[in-house]
Order: C-alpha cells, then sequence, then structure tokens
C-alpha cells in the first residue's frame, strides 16, 4: 500500500510537472516554436489596417505595431502573419486560438475586459458622422428619424444610441459587416449617414461627403490577448511603454497620418 501511495503521489508530481511546463509553453514559446506571430488585423481601414489591392499588402499603424511586437519577440519584424478580421469575427479568431492577439481598432470597454486581457492603450479616439453633402444634413440633431450606418458588434450604435436619448431624437440603425459596404449603402442613399470611429472616418473622406461637427464616446483602442496569457500581455505593454518613450509611437502615428 506504501508502495501504491508513493506511486500515486510521484504521479501527481509528474502531472503537476507537466501541467506547468504546458502552460509555460501556452505563451510566448508557443509562438516562438510556431515561427510566427499571428494577428487578427482590420483590412479595410485606411491609416490603420488596410490591404492595399495595388501592392497586396498590409499596411497601417497597427500592422506597424504588430511588426514591431513580432521584432521583440523574434528579432524580426517580417515573422508575423495577418488575418482580416471585422468587429463581429475578431473576437471568435481569439477565442478559437486562429490568432495570437487582435490589433484592430478594438475600443476598450469594462464589459469586453471580463472576456480578453487588453494591452495598454495606444490610441484614443471619438465616434463621429459622415454624411453627404448634398443631403444638407449639417448638425446631430437633424438626423431625427434618419438611418445610421454601423458596423456589426461595434460600439458606435450604443455611442450614438446614447447621444439621440440626450438630444431627444430618434435614429434608426442599419448594421453592416464592413466599413466599405456601409461607405457604399451611403453613397446609394440606404442609409442617411456612416458612423464609426473618427479616425477610421477620415480614410473614407472624399469630395462628396463631410464629417459632422459632434463626436461621441472616447474610444480607446488596446490590443486584445486571450485572458491567462500574461506572458504576452506584458511582452506587448512593453513594446507600447517603449515606444512612447522613444517617440517612435508618435513617429507612427505622423507616418500614417493621424496626427
Amino acid at each position: 500500500m506504501k508502495h501504491l501511495g508513493k506511486m500515486i503521489a510521484l504521479g501527481m508530481v509528474i502531472m503537476a510537472v507537466s501541467g506547468l511546463a504546458f502552460a509555460k509553453s501556452s505563451g510566448i514559446d508557443k509562438i516562438k516554436k510556431a515561427g510566427v506571430l499571428k494577428v487578427g488585423v482590420k483590412e479595410d481601414v485606411p491609416k490603420f489596417g488596410y490591404l492595399n489591392p495595388s501592392t497586396n499588402q498590409h499596411e497601417g499603424f497597427e500592422i506597424d505595431l504588430a511588426k514591431a511586437i513580432a521584432k521583440k519577440i523574434f528579432g524580426d519584424e517580417t515573422k508575423v502573419k495577418f488575418t482580416g478580421v471585422t468587429a463581429k469575427t475578431r473576437g471568435p479568431l481569439l477565442d478559437t486560438g486562429e490568432v495570437d492577439l487582435v490589433i484592430a481598432t478594438f475600443t476598450v470597454t469594462d464589459e469586453r475586459r471580463k472576456v480578453y486581457d487588453f494591452s495598454d492603450i495606444y490610441f484614443t479616439d471619438a465616434v463621429g458622422i459622415m454624411v453627404k453633402k448634398s443631403s444638407g444634413i449639417k448638425s446631430f440633431a437633424e438626423l431625427n428619424g434618419k438611418t445610421v450606418g454601423v458596423a456589426q458588434s461595434a460600439t458606435s450604435k450604443k455611442a450614438l444610441q446614447d447621444g439621440a436619448d440626450k438630444a431627444g431624437i430618434t435614429l434608426k440603425f442599419s448594421e453592416y459587416a464592413t466599413y466599405p459596404e456601409i461607405k457604399t449603402a451611403l453613397d446609394s442613399g440606404r442609409v442617411d449617414a456612416f458612423s464609426v470611429d473618427q479616425a477610421i472616418l477620415l480614410g473614407y473622406v472624399e469630395d462628396s461627403v463631410m464629417l459632422l461637427p459632434e463626436r461621441f464616446a472616447e474610444q480607446p483602442y488596446g490590443a486584445a490577448i486571450k485572458k491567462g496569457n500574461t506572458d504576452l500581455l506584458k511582452l506587448v505593454n512593453g513594446v507600447i511603454a517603449d515606444m512612447q518613450k522613444s517617440g517612435e509611437l508618435d513617429a507612427l502615428l505622423k507616418k500614417n497620418g493621424l496626427k
């Protein structure tokens, strides 16, 4: 019996050690073993995350940030694999492990912190509104009874609804999977306005449209990481802090027309 007890105890120790080893390898070690950092990014947001159809290359501020994180891990900024995400798909792709982290204009909220770990804030924006110049709409109040196009699972809808409640106006909403779809809906007259974070809207500005002066609900952006992946979270925060201290973060914002 004593021998059996020792065997059981030894087995439990081995399992515990194996569990610790697995836990350790589930973060940065796992990424290193894969040989590439998998990052979920936007592909339809000029200045942040955009798949340039002319070059078939990803570009934008968040792309540059992802490359800086890859360089910290591997010493090589090219060891990064980008996966296009939308506001609706970025969470599920992180949940399933198809990406290691998401850097995709992801607004940090208390509700989202319950599901994911977020890095320190690297950019802060606010929700804005775009309308066609020909519509004659020049203020938020003039959207009373109008339809606003927003992205699925984005924070824009709640921000505008809260603003409408305070202003005593009524808004209707139409949700779309991507920002180009919303812009097309605006151009064709299927919606009266296009709303998302102001910096994102700037990527869709052209002669026939304008931005309303009002802005709603501060939108702080952070990189989203699976709960418990503390070593990766610490590394990402370190990269952001170093880039802020060195001035590199500001330089990248200016490079991408965000400052």
